[in-house]
């Protein structure tokens, strides 16, 4: 996703009425459902969950490798999860059950004002964002982040989590193409939040560059250590 135009990132004056945010209930039942098919399907194994704070704003940065990374987060998370989804997905029975569950569609080619607004009204009222900061499906290993989270972090001062998901590329013994092979372990491993930002509140350009930098080292790190956790 492209982050407005200009040379300083400006706040939205205003956080968009309830009923145009996602449904905070459609997110707790969308978590419910991913539940039973998250453990029925495979064997999830969630690590660092107590790390989650219980309450107020948070942003999981989660990495991206396969399509089940979103459904496996939003399924084990120990909080309902409103992600940033790109709208080609919002297509048909899809589409009204991804809105359904409280999701947020994005155009990934363009400043979004749209989702911008509405995914800052989630973590005004104090709920979950979820982005794959990578901005689509690649190795996984958040080798290449975009501006969206940063400008996220920075504009919210919201605590960014760092999730690893780990197994949902292999490509041994899959029945369906596109999905891990079934009853296979696939673990979820929750970090540290941490702050984007400096402390000086500043949200220039310069200063969601440095923003992502320091993200991007984080990343690194707790995907890392989460390798060595699991033996991945």
């Amino acid at each position: 996703m492209s982050l407005p135009p200009g040379r300083r990132v400006r706040p939205e004056r205003h956080v968009p009425p309830e009923r145009d945010l996602p449904s905070e209930r459609g997110a707790d039942v969308g978590r419910r459902i991913g539940v039973g098919l998250m453990y029925g399907l495979w064997r999830p194994r969630v690590l660092g969950a107590w790390k989650v704070p219980a309450s107020g704003p948070a942003i999981f940065a989660v990495n991206h490798a396969h399509n089940v990374d979103g459904p496996m987060v939003m399924g084990v998370a120990p909080r309902p999860v409103h992600f940033l989804i790109k709208k080609e997905a919002f297509v048909g029975p899809l589409g009204s059950f991804l809105t359904g569950i409280g999701q947020l569609q994005v155009d990934r080619h363009s400043a979004d004002r749209t989702a911008i607004t509405r995914a800052l009204g989630v973590l005004e009222q104090g709920g979950v964002l979820g982005i794959f900061p990578e901005g689509t499906r690649g190795e996984g290993d958040f080798a290449s982040l975009r501006a969206g989270l940063a400008y996220f972090a920075v504009r919210s001062g919201a605590p960014v989590v760092p999730v690893a998901v780990l197994g949902s590329s292999g490509r041994r013994g899959r029945l369906v193409k596109g999905l891990p092979p079934l009853r296979s372990r696939i673990d979820v491993v929750f970090g540290d939040p941490f702050e984007a930002g400096d402390g000086s509140g500043r949200r220039t350009r310069r200063a969601l560059d440095e923003a992502t930098e320091r993200i991007q080292k984080q990343l690194t790190a707790h995907l890392e250590n989460a390798r060595r956790l699991t033996g991945r």
